[in-house]
């Protein structure tokens, strides 16, 4: 499948003609035009880095085909579009069009005692490509391509390397780097790419660049 990386959290994913944009945020200042080629878009949790409300609602309004799947907690959000949101959890299956996808994990990494802890899952793509979200949850199936976040209050780049060996992936690639200056997004390459912790190349993809995973 191709992936289409673009800033932060979000990606595109395109094969045999479909396409699904994961966690189309707010940080993506292109969201709109992400979203306008997609045939569902898949949303990890409800933080704004992550879903673009404005920009999705105006998408579902358009286009009473598009089909969002989401923790149930963003019903609110996008409740004048109900017929067009389906909840997901642990545990589900679904297709968006060649696309095989299921959904792991429950809660969003702890950032704080003090600040409460959220719905977060993850996508398995074709049983291959794993999206976290903002948690460092294991699957327990195996995974190929793992998308790992490199930033956020949530975390460090040591449980980014211990997560990475816990999922034992075949192929790592950078998401949620967006609160990285150049010397951080270096320090990341060093830390957990192949001469680092985890023993694997990481790929860094600039904003609007592909690679086929």
């Amino acid at each position: 499948m191709k992936l289409t990386k673009h800033e932060h959290a979000c990606v595109v994913l395109e094969k045999d003609g479909a396409s699904i944009v994961i966690d189309p945020g707010s940080f993506s200042s292109g969201a709109a035009e992400i979203i306008a080629g997609a045939d569902a878009i898949l949303i990890t949790h409800e933080h704004f880095d992550h879903v673009n409300e404005a920009a999705v609602n105006e998408a579902l309004a358009a286009r009473p085909d598009l089909r969002v799947y989401a923790p149930a907690a963003l019903g609110g959000m996008l409740a004048a579009h109900q017929d067009q949101f389906t909840a997901v959890a642990a545990g589900d299956s679904l297709t968006v069009g060649s696309f095989a996808v299921t959904v792991h994990g429950s809660k969003h990494a702890v950032i704080h005692p003090d600040i409460p802890v959220i719905p977060n899952v993850g996508y398995l793509i074709d049983g291959s490509l794993y999206h976290p979200g903002d948690a460092y949850f294991v699957p327990e199936v195996p995974v190929s391509v793992l998308l790992l976040p490199t930033s956020g209050p949530w975390m460090k780049l040591g449980e980014a390397a211990d997560y990475v060996r816990a999922v034992r992936p075949q192929q790592i690639v950078q998401i949620h780097e967006m609160l990285l200056s150049d010397v951080g997004l270096g320090l990341a390459g060093n830390i957990l790419g192949e001469q680092g912790l985890t023993g694997l190349p990481l790929a860094q993809v600039p904003a609007g660049q592909s690679l086929t995973v």
